[in-house]
């Protein structure tokens, strides 16, 4: 499909304001009558509150009013898989961070000086702040009921176990494990552990909620605007037209700002005063806000004499803290992708997300994915030393081929790994020889994004041939409206300049179920290309009516249509049909599992494919890990703006980079160690390797408008587990415990001598 070019077609309309400032954060916006909220959190791991004394704080000049649990116990509880989170604290707490008043003042430095006069009384419970504690006999209960909420968010819902802290199960079983472990020629067995990880947005969440009559209106940095909606619907019971929800710039979210985080509680503030309220956190506050869920992994396979694997069992335990937003969705997605682009005749699956006394756990890039990809991946390297295989040749005999299936219930495989594995091992980045101290290692993952084809569009092709595209899809800095737009332009053939992607409003936005999962280019990129094909197909409509000409001659072209002999402008079109030198055209489009003939239904709409290939040098003096070279592939169908596509790419390996050596949010006995930005550490560009190849592999054949597939996340799941194998191949060490600090690998180092 040609695209028009113009001299700014390849600058994405947004990079411009963020560069030259321009560009609107929820920081930056200020409504009429707006006060500034400061929230009081719990310093207590988990206690009943016996009292809260408001007194002194609202004695404050300034402070309008504190809002605590008892003014809104009557709204109940809320969430989007189980309903288990109250607004605000009301009886007890149940992590240390969790919200237990709101100080309301005319400017944010009264509000944080008076919520230091909030006085709270605790009754300290028993606590249960790890994944073992929580599954003792006897552990104290973080909730003693689970109210489920199905098809809430995803498509079905938890599947708790009363009277304990698992919140869901998933299980998935194929052939007959038992029977294939009886007659394998051996059976490896590890188990791995993955920390909790803080997203670390740029910008924290921040909420402004203006409550008037039987409205609400919420600015947010929200990635899934219309959950925010329907949650908001449900608890103070509005009709969802009465909810507006309006998203500017986001300044990162990787799945911090997915689902619904604070929009409840500032809500609930505004209904209070009945004015505007804007609480921003900060940085430290976000990090006690949600968090990737840590994990317990427990593998095993069993192999043949020639080193094909016979079965797989894993059990995955995954610490989803204080409450469960979408930790029942991480674990179930845990459990498919510690499955990888393997064959298995013979599978054995469970993976349970466990309630902890710590911050709750949340969707981050690729759910799941980096927990079960850095156990499998490293546990195929220490199969392979163990029959004596080379590691890379034991994944190729052991790779399905494209069109096969990993498991009966999951689709098709619609890429072929081995060209993967082979475009990164002969990367061009690695012809140059090293020191003999020098390091490689490997780690693929497949895994599977995207099972909710839900999503609408609305394009609107004016008489002047400019376009707008109106989506609920949201910029958090991936290039989605970018894409939009370029969709657009490409569907009716005009230039990308004369095409703008509208700000994210749910009152001019159509629905879309939300940003995540790798899914916008494909999903919400189908619904734009067909409300393009709608647009065009009425400008058809309008030619072959007026000049009485077939349709079938009648071509887009630039500015207008092109009937064969001749071109007619848009403003010829829409002046003559509609007789007034005005008009547009409204197409409208529409994805659900029904579309393309139910081609879109089976999950997972398409493969997330990558594979990671590092080389590291250690310094065996230190323990320090250091990544000179790293290549990076994946299948991504079609690039759409190749610019975009690789900063995806390397932005998301730079985040497997962080897990991997750096990054984790350290609780001792419940209590946040590091959760601030000068004691939590992330990647510099620094600690980027020097010489990065990213390749991209385009076979257009994806789902997606021409071919496409989603990508973003998949090159996040090799990074630590390919680390870890140049580690044991060369240096002989296993790190089962992530990140791989230096101590460790020190440590590693002496044990092995």
């Amino acid at each position: 499909m040609s695209n028009p070019t113009d001299s700014m077609s390849s600058v994405r309309p947004d990079l411009i304001e963020k560069v030259t400032g321009r560009a609107e954060y929820i920081t930056d916006l200020v409504v009429p009558g707006m006060l500034h909220g400061f929230v009081v959190r719990s310093p207590v791991v988990h206690a009943r509150i016996v009292s809260i004394d408001t007194t002194a704080a609202r004695l404050i000049e300034g402070v309008v009013d504190v809002l605590v649990g008892a003014d809104v116990a009557s709204f109940g509880r809320w969430g989007v898989v189980l309903k288990d989170r109250p607004i605000i604290a009301i009886d007890r707490v149940r992590y240390v961070g969790e919200p237990v008043a709101v100080v309301i003042a005319e400017t944010v430095e009264i509000a944080e000086n008076a919520a230091e006069l909030v006085d709270v009384e605790y009754e300290e419970l028993p606590r249960a702040t790890t994944i073992r504690e929580a599954l003792a006999d006897g552990a104290p209960l973080i909730h003693e009921r689970h109210e489920n909420l199905e098809d809430f968010y995803f498509k079905g819902g938890a599947r708790p176990t009363q009277n304990s802290n698992v919140f869901h199960t998933y299980r998935s079983s194929v052939g007959d494990v038992d029977a294939a472990e009886a007659i394998a020629a051996h059976v490896h067995e590890d188990s791995f552990t993955f920390p909790a990880i803080s997203h670390f947005a740029m910008e924290p969440h921040t909420v402004i909620a203006d409550f008037q009559g039987d409205a609400l209106t919420i600015w947010a940095g929200a990635q899934t605007p219309t959950a925010v909606q329907k949650v908001l619907s449900r608890l103070f019971g509005l009709q969802l037209a009465k909810i507006r929800v309006v998203v500017p710039f986001v300044g990162g979210g990787f799945g911090g700002k997915a689902s619904v985080k604070i929009e409840p509680l500032v809500a609930a503030a505004s209904w209070k005063v009945r004015r505007p309220v804007r609480v921003a956190q900060s940085i430290s506050d976000s990090m006690l806000t949600c968090r990737r869920l840590g994990a317990e992994i427990t593998i095993r396979t069993a192999v043949d004499a020639k080193g094909r694997i016979l079965a797989k069992t894993a059990k995955l335990l995954l610490d989803g803290g204080a409450y469960s937003d979408t930790g029942s969705a991480v674990a179930t997605k845990s459990a498919n992708r510690i499955m990888g682009p393997y064959v298995m005749p013979n599978l054995r699956l469970e993976a349970s997300a466990v309630y902890t006394n710590t911050v709750p756990g949340a969707a981050f890039r690729s759910i799941g994915g980096p927990q079960a990809v850095w156990a499998k991946e490293s546990h195929m390297d220490n199969v392979a030393a163990a029959i004596g295989m080379d590691p890379v040749e034991f994944r190729l005999i052991n790779m399905a081929g494209r069109g096969e299936r990993t498991r009966p219930d999951l689709r098709p495989l619609d890429m072929d790994m081995s060209e993967l594995v082979g475009r990164v091992t002969q990367s061009p980045v690695f012809e140059t020889q090293g020191s003999n101290r020098r390091a490689r290692g490997l780690a693929v993952a497949a895994t599977d994004p995207a099972n909710t084809p839900i999503a609408n569009a609305i394009v609107r092709l004016k008489i002047d041939g400019s376009v707008s595209v109106s989506v609920s899809s949201i910029e958090v800095g991936q290039g989605a409206h970018a894409t939009m737009a370029r969709v657009a332009a490409q569907t009716l053939q005009q230039r990308f300049s004369a095409v703008t992607t509208l700000r994210t409003d749910t009152d001019i936005a159509p629905y879309d179920w939300g940003t995540g999962a790798s899914r916008s280019t494909v999903v919400v990129g189908l619904s734009v290309e067909s409300a393009a094909l709608d647009a065009a197909d009425q400008i058809f409509d309008m030619v072959a009516d007026v000049w009485e000409l077939p349709k079938d001659s009648l071509t887009l072209v630039e500015g207008g249509v092109s009937t064969g002999s001749e071109v007619l402008t848009f403003h010829q079109i829409f002046h003559r049909a509609l007789g007034v030198d005005s008009g547009e055209v409204v197409g409208r489009g529409g994805i659900t599992p029904r579309s393309k003939k139910g081609a879109l239904a089976e999950s997972p709409l398409f493969w997330e494919t990558s594979a990671g290939l590092a080389e590291i040098v250690v310094d065996e003096d230190t323990g320090q890990i250091h990544v000179p070279r790293y290549a990076s592939a994946a299948d991504v169908g079609r690039v759409i703006n190749r610019v975009a596509a690789e900063g995806q790419d390397e932005g998301a390996a730079a985040m497997g980079f962080g897990h991997a050596l750096f990054e984790e949010l350290e609780f001792d006995d419940g209590q946040p160690v590091n959760a601030t930005p000068i004691d939590y550490t992330i990647p510099r560009i620094t600690d980027v390797p020097p010489v990065f190849d990213t390749i991209l592999v385009e076979n257009g054949d994806g789902p997606g408008p021409g071919g496409a597939k989603g990508m973003g996340e998949g090159a996040i799941l090799p990074v630590a587990p390919a680390i870890a194998n140049a580690l044991f191949s060369t240096y002989g060490i296993r790190i089962t415990d992530l990140p791989m600090t230096p101590e460790k690998v020190w440590r590693a180092l002496q044990k092995r001598k």
